[in-house]
């Protein structure tokens, strides 16, 4: 069954702040193979003119991936996640992630279509820290894979004499 249109618009209540410390910064480059000394080094940081370390670009999806999780969840909405996929990812920087951000993410439904069949969903998450001041918009798509029939489990014959 195709998603509901009227939930384009909708957004949900910020989340609780995620504070950013320096050594998920480390482990998130560390995990992506990026080296660049600015996510690892304070001192390397500022000669960038950073006042201290700061995230690799994809760090932000960790946190707005998990706001996502209210749409998701909205029972309302009616999302089977068995059959989400992760199709797509961007982001929109108003200035880098650093560490010590308190983040919290605000996500609103932006699209839904249908197309063969598949649910296609459009999530933008805005990122703003503890003073309110914008960080970073991520756009995530999730497609919800239409229902295989011949895959549906089939059900059990009645008993006979029941």
């Amino acid at each position: 069954m195709a998603l509901d249109q009227s939930f384009v618009g909708r957004s949900y209540p910020p989340t609780d702040p995620y504070e950013v410390g320096r050594e998920k910064i480390r482990e998130f480059a560390e995990a992506v193979g990026d080296t660049n000394p600015a996510y690892t080094d304070a001192e390397a940081a500022k000669a960038f003119g950073h006042p201290d370390v700061i995230a690799p670009p994809t760090f932000v999806f960790a946190i707005s991936f998990k706001a996502a999780g209210q749409v998701i969840e909205d029972p309302q909405l009616g999302l089977d996640y068995s059959r989400v996929v992760h199709g797509d990812q961007k982001f929109a920087y108003t200035r880098p992630v650093r560490a010590g951000d308190r983040l919290t993410v605000t996500s609103t439904i932006e699209a839904i279509k249908s197309l063969a069949g598949n649910d296609i969903l459009d999530i933008r998450g805005e990122v703003h820290d503890e003073a309110g001041e914008h960080v970073v918009t991520a756009w995530t798509k999730l497609v919800a894979r239409a229902a295989d029939p011949e895959a549906e489990p089939a059900t059990a014959p009645a008993a006979e004499g029941a």
